[in-house]
């Protein structure tokens, strides 16, 4: 319990014992003026009855404040959830155009690098032809190079390649 709970219970306690212990007091007969007439009443007892009046008029006020106060917290509680349902279904419609964005440009990310690797295929293919065409042209000028050197150095038929004198005649010097 709260402790305001406790305290008032405990007040009424207090207040109830007190006027158990003067029960005589509280009901003896009195003059009471009221401005228009006079009664014979117990001052005590009426005095008492205005308390709990009081008493009962404010536990009302109190109980139909709290009362209010539950049902606006029930209503606040159901406007939150209501907008916290349409957030969350906001932040799920972002999530899902983000989802698809993002698969938009993986998309587009994907078809610019196989149109780059189809580009790059055919440059390679065509840098290949090029290479191969080159190598095989050295190999010609290479051959032609050789050729030529091979003539050169062949010796020609009838003489030797260092002097001027005929196979024939080598032939028989070397014997």
């Amino acid at each position: 319990m709260r402790f305001r709970t406790v305290f008032l219970v405990l007040l009424l306690v207090l207040l109830a014992g007190f006027v158990a212990l003067n029960v005589e007091e509280f009901t003896r007969i009195s003059t009471l003026n009221l401005g228009f007439t006079t009664l014979q009443v117990s001052l005590g007892l009426v005095m008492l009855g205005l308390l709990i009046v009081t008493l009962v008029v404010f536990l009302a006020s109190t109980l139909y404040l709290q009362s209010r106060h539950v049902l606006e917290a029930r209503t606040h509680t159901k406007e939150l959830t209501a907008q916290r349902e349409l957030a969350d279904k906001a932040e799920a419609s972002r999530f899902t155009e983000l989802r698809g964005y993002l698969e938009s440009l993986a998309l587009a990310e994907q078809q610019r690098e196989t149109a780059l690797g189809t580009v790059l295929a055919d440059r390679f293919a065509q840098q290949q032809q090029i290479l191969l065409a080159r190598i095989e042209q050295s190999d010609n000028t290479l051959a032609a190079y050789f050729g030529q050197l091979e003539e050169r150095l062949a010796p020609r038929p009838g003489t030797l390649p260092s002097s001027g004198l005929t196979q024939h005649n080598a032939n028989t010097a070397f014997r």
